[in-house]
């Protein structure tokens, strides 16, 4: 599992690293370690000039130590410092004597200097502007120097992208895109949650010795061999009913494909049963797919409950009827697309799997007030959590980077999953998900471990089932069986 760690603790924890080291030998490791990453992307480049974007902080002492190192190394190193504070001076006196080419960046002739012609030469940019300590934004003198930034070259950002907000909540106009991102002891919340990850391209973890078992992780993501240890695998004494009995709700005559995914979602992932119930005509069309279904009432030990449902289309009454019997009722449910606009406060476990447009438009209904798409996107931890804080279930917000974050009294860590292919996002990939997920929770799994090894699982299916190209939902669902052994197998 990767765990990423609040602002707060990695300075505690770096204070009692630096009360139990010589002086300076902390900053040291993290130089060496970053002058190793940015040597070998030079050379795997066949590249020979390196320019440090250099800001009054740690990191940027970081990126001035580094290309020293660099440039002792026979690199032709360059940096452009800032003139809003001092530079770290031993960063800066190393500089000086490994031969770096020092420019002053807050000189500007035409819109640019100096520095801009040996920027403009740069095949690796090292990104030492700001650090984690930072604001979301970059200042006026920065945003000039980050615009002057080859398309060509390769940006390695030291601890973070400049300009992005440390803890991961808000997405900033104004910010570095890197290629890749080297921090040091553990990943920030900035590295895995979805306002900020893509900034920061390829993630490195360089070990500097810190020590982080006293703290609380924020946020985690699950890995493929997570996956083995959390999995419901049955054993020789259980049976369908120990292994869960999945009931699904979805589906109607406009919709009748959702129900078909829904159900072949759920039968890849192993659950002992699947019972759905919907209209006729639908009904007809799951059993075609998928024999095995159960179509009499009878136990149920979780639901999914809304995909491919209009509860506004007169033809789908019925169903929305048995959707709110449903929610009224103690079994954890798995809430979907139309059965959103349904759901209140439960006592039993409940996960909402919303995309960003679905989450805007619950929220619009839960505070009164208009919330759009793009504050969701914009935003997207904080938007998950006031819906989880308001209905006190778990919120699957589905993207590129999808969150699975708990009511904030449940004291969990948010859980942020980046597994699946662009490929994935395609109609009826959502209600695939739902049905892995439901056979996870009828299986007993929490329903923060249900979600995301549901998602987890679901992105790897859709890679394998992809192959770098096309898929269809269908596929993925196809897909999940060998996935889910391969993955045991690990």
């Amino acid at each position: 599992m990767i765990r990423a760690y609040a602002v707060a603790d990695v300075r505690a924890v770096e204070d009692t690293a630096m009360a139990q080291l010589p002086e300076g030998e902390l900053m040291a490791r993290a130089a060496r370690g970053l002058a190793k990453v940015v040597r070998a992307r030079l050379r795997e480049r066949d590249a020979t000039r390196v320019v440090a974007l250099v800001g009054g902080g740690n990191n940027g002492a970081d990126a001035l130590y580094a290309v020293a190192r660099l440039a002792r190394g026979g690199f032709h190193a360059a940096a452009v410092l800032t003139g809003a504070g001092p530079v770290h001076a031993g960063a800066r006196a190393d500089a000086e004597r490994s031969g770096v080419v020092l420019l002053d960046g807050s000189l500007v002739f035409d819109g640019a200097g100096e520095w801009a012609d040996v920027l403009a030469e740069a095949e690796v940019v090292v990104d030492g502007i700001t650090g984690i300590g930072g604001r979301p934004g970059l200042r006026e003198e920065a945003q000039r120097w980050v615009a002057q930034i080859p398309q060509d070259a390769y940006v390695v950002a030291v601890d973070l992208p400049s300009g992005t907000d440390p803890a991961g909540l808000v997405a900033a106009a104004e910010a570095v895109t890197a290629d890749e991102t080297v921090t040091f002891g553990a990943p920030k919340p900035v590295h895995l949650l979805p306002a900020t990850e893509a900034t920061c391209g390829l993630l490195t973890v360089v070990d500097i010795g810190l020590d982080f078992s006293g703290c609380t992780p924020l946020v985690e993501r699950l890995t493929h061999d997570d996956v083995r240890p959390l999995w419901p695998v049955p054993g020789p004494g259980d049976h369908k009913y120990t292994r869960g009995v999945l009931g699904i709700v979805a589906g109607t005559t406009a919709y009748p494909g959702a129900a078909v995914l829904s159900v072949l979602g759920a039968l890849g992932t192993g659950p002992g049963m699947v019972r759905y119930h919907g209209p006729a005509d639908v009904r007809a069309l799951v059993l075609a797919s998928a024999p095995e279904v159960v179509t009499a009432s009878g136990r149920v030990q979780a639901w999914v409950l809304g995909s491919g449902v209009d509860p506004a289309d007169p033809d789908a009454t019925e169903t929305r009827e048995l959707i709110e019997q449903t929610l009224a009722a103690d079994e954890p449910a798995l809430i979907d697309a139309g059965a959103l606009t349904l759901v209140g406060p439960r006592s039993a476990f409940t996960v909402l799997t919303p995309h960003a447009g679905e989450l805007a438009a619950l929220l619009s209904r839960l505070t009164g007030r208009e919330v759009t798409r793009g504050q969701v996107e914009s935003a997207p931890l904080i938007s998950a959590r006031a819906a989880a804080d308001a209905l006190g279930a778990v919120v699957v917000l589905k993207g590129a980077t999808s969150l699975v974050v708990a009511p904030d009294a449940w004291g969990l860590p948010v859980r942020s999953q980046a597994d699946a292919p662009a490929w994935l996002a395609t109609a009826g990939a959502g209600d695939v998900l739902g049905g892995v997920i439901g056979a996870l929770l009828a299986a007993g799994l929490p329903p923060m471990d249900a979600a995301s090894l549901g998602v987890l699982v679901h992105g790897v299916a859709a890679t394998r089932a992809s192959a770098g190209g096309p898929l269809r939902a269908s596929a993925v669902a196809a897909a999940l069986p060998a996935t889910i052994a391969g993955l045991l197998r690990r």
